[in-house]
């Protein structure tokens, strides 16, 4: 394992900027979180603006006050006579005002924080299930592409990643009000001295441009890396891989794996944060050159007489909080550019769409279907594959039938599944329901119609009845209706065996969780099928995890319950499909045989001799 050999080349200062425009999605969206948050994080945070420059003033006036009362010829010795005398009032009112606003400052702070925490808070969540929604409208061929998930965790990593991009965004607005008013007091005494300024932080500016630049480019280009590492991180301690990495003792193998790709990436982290390291010195020292030449000059005038010692004062501090505002507003704006490639990758991935949708005016599914599906020389192949998955596949699967497929591994069975759920499109051919296209109707409607157990099913660490409703999740409060797919799918005899019921959290992921067996998993999968009450039933091989008797109970159960419905099922058993109306045997993509079961074994096939070997391994 080893970083890419082809790291795409660092971004052009052009491209950097060019990603600023995200910086409009983000900002509305941040504002669509909450109205009143951010309209009242932003006038907060102009009042902060202005403190500093206004408190740097008083300190002016108080210098100045007291240089001209040290000065008096005759003045008052005792403090009580300086009471007396009355020239302490506008000391102690500018005095007051300083320690006012002190405290103003303290407050806001704390405030601005409170409103920031909340509202970043918010903007997580809101970021968060707008990706859930989005991923949610894509197709299961984004979801099988490998460079798509690369692109789904940059994005997922955003949602959380960039909290800190809105607290540096409000910041840089409170900073440049900030920066305003300091030059408005600085120009009104030597203009030049701004300048000067600005020159000698360019330099760090462009630096902290190219590096952020250089990071972006290095975790771009190493996200499948990324993926991999989570992932032998997630297989070397989770509940899931626990029994096989201790029974072939994978710890040594797996830390191992872990450690040569942490290195490799520590190895290219250390190398860039040299360089930043040693440019950012040098660039710090050209800024630090830059502050102590003005501050010379103004110390000169100063003894000239042009200034005073307030002025003295006020200028110094305000060239050195100008000087430490404008190095973090340059270095900020050019983090910001940076940051902004990063969230590129969360609104890059909004605008992915789907290829598969419902129609402009799609059909109403039918209830009942009265005709059927009919499969017309489809052809499918999947994504950068080059050996087709099916074609030349035609068949009809009549109204109300009960169809069984069958064939070896490869042969195309789960594929035709994923074409009847329009979970992909043929490439060729078209599938008719009732006599229209399949693509003529709503898509959410179809797919509600139609109950799939796949065998790769999920085990939902919910509760025993949630783990159910999920096959019909909008009606997941009707408890009657889940208990009811229980004792069809024969889930109601594992549920009677828990703790709690169907209130039991089912899997070993959070506490007082009860682990299942495969087979028990199985019939709680089968039970969403029923759950759903579809029009259309379709059970890929989701009995694997059952014995043969079990097997067929669930099929011959199975058989009973779909009565009137079309229905589908997927088996290496072919004694337990020998219910099935119709039996069809798909070989290298197509329909290579049909027929009951009877018909099947009575003639020379592919069938027969399959059956044949399965029932020598009985005997």
């Amino acid at each position: 394992m080893s970083l890419p050999r082809t790291i795409p080349q660092p971004r052009t200062f052009r491209e950097r900027f060019g990603a600023l425009r995200t910086l409009r999605p983000f900002v509305a969206m941040i504002w669509q979180t909450s109205p009143g948050l951010t309209l009242g994080l932003m006038l907060l945070r102009f009042a902060r603006a202005l403190l500093p420059v206004v408190s740097l003033y008083i300190g002016k006036l108080i210098i100045d006050d007291v240089v001209k009362l040290v000065a008096l010829p005759n003045r008052p010795v005792t403090f009580e006579d300086w009471l007396a005398s009355g020239q302490l009032k506008w000391l102690a009112a500018l005095l007051l005002a300083e320690f006012g606003l002190a405290v103003l400052s303290d407050v806001l702070g704390r405030v601005v924080s409170l409103v920031d925490s909340l509202l970043s808070e918010r903007v997580t969540n809101l970021s968060s299930v707008r990706l859930m929604e989005h991923a949610a409208t894509l197709d299961l061929e984004d979801f099988e592409d490998a460079e798509f998930q690369d692109q789904l965790e940059r994005a997922r990593r955003q949602t959380s990643g960039r909290l800190t991009l809105m607290g540096q965004l409000f910041s840089q607005a409170q900073d440049i009000v900030t920066v305003a008013s300091f030059a408005a007091g600085l120009v009104v005494y030597a203009p030049w001295l701004i300048v000067l300024l600005l020159v000698a932080l360019i330099p760090a500016f462009l630096g902290e441009a190219h590096f952020n630049a250089q990071t972006y480019t290095l975790d771009y280009g190493r996200t499948p890396e990324r993926r991999e590492l989570d992932y032998v991180r997630q297989t070397a301690a989770s509940v899931e891989t626990a029994k096989e990495v201790k029974i072939f003792g994978l710890n040594g193998f797996l830390i191992a794996q872990y450690k040569r790709l942490a290195a490799l990436f520590y190895d290219a982290n250390r190398a860039l944060a040299v360089r930043r390291a040693v440019w950012g010195g040098i660039f710090t020292t050209l800024g630090t050159v830059g502050y102590y030449a003005a501050y010379a000059y103004i110390a000169w005038r100063t003894l000239e007489g042009e200034f005073s010692i307030g002025d003295l004062t006020f200028l110094a501090g305000s060239f050195l909080r100008l000087r430490t505002l404008l190095e973090g507003l340059l270095t900020g704006f050019s983090s910001t550019a940076g940051q902004a490639l990063y969230l590129n990758d969360l609104f890059s991935f909004f605008e992915t769409r789907p290829e598969i949708l419902s129609p402009v005016n799609p059909l109403p599914f039918p209830h009942p279907i009265r005709e059927g599906f009919v499969f017309e020389d489809v052809g499918f192949i999947y994504p950068g594959a080059e050996r087709w998955a099916v074609r030349h596949l035609s068949f009809t699967l009549q109204a109300g039938e009960v169809v069984a497929l069958v064939g070896e591994n490869g042969a195309g069975k789960t594929t035709l599944v994923k074409l009847l759920t329009r979970l992909y499109d043929p490439d060729e051919g078209r599938i008719l329901l009732d006599g229209r296209d399949l693509r003529d109707y709503a898509l959410d409607d179809l797919r509600g119609s139609m109950g799939v157990i796949f065998q790769d099913f999920v085990r939902y660490n919910f509760t025993a009845g949630e783990n159910i409703a999920v096959g019909r999740i909008e009606a997941r409060a009707d408890h009657e209706r889940i208990v009811r797919a229980a004792e069809r799918s024969q889930a109601d005899q594992v549920i009677e065996r828990l703790p709690g019921g169907y209130d039991q959290r089912i899997g070993k992921r959070f506490k007082n969780g009860v682990e299942l067996s495969g087979g028990e998993w199985q019939k709680l999968a089968i039970a969403r099928a029923y759950m759903r009450e579809a029009d259309v039933l379709i059970l890929d091989e989701p009995t694997a995890a059952l014995d043969a008797r079990a097997e067929f109970e669930v099929f011959q159960r199975f058989k009973e319950l779909s009565a009137g419905k079309t229905a589908v099922l997927i088996s290496h058993r072919f004694s337990s499909v020998r219910m099935a109306d119709r039996i069809f045997v798909l070989a290298d993509g197509k329909v290579a045989d049909a027929g009951t079961h009877e018909e099947l074994v009575s003639r020379p096939g592919l069938y027969a001799e399959l059956f044949e070997l399965q029932a020598a391994g009985y005997r």
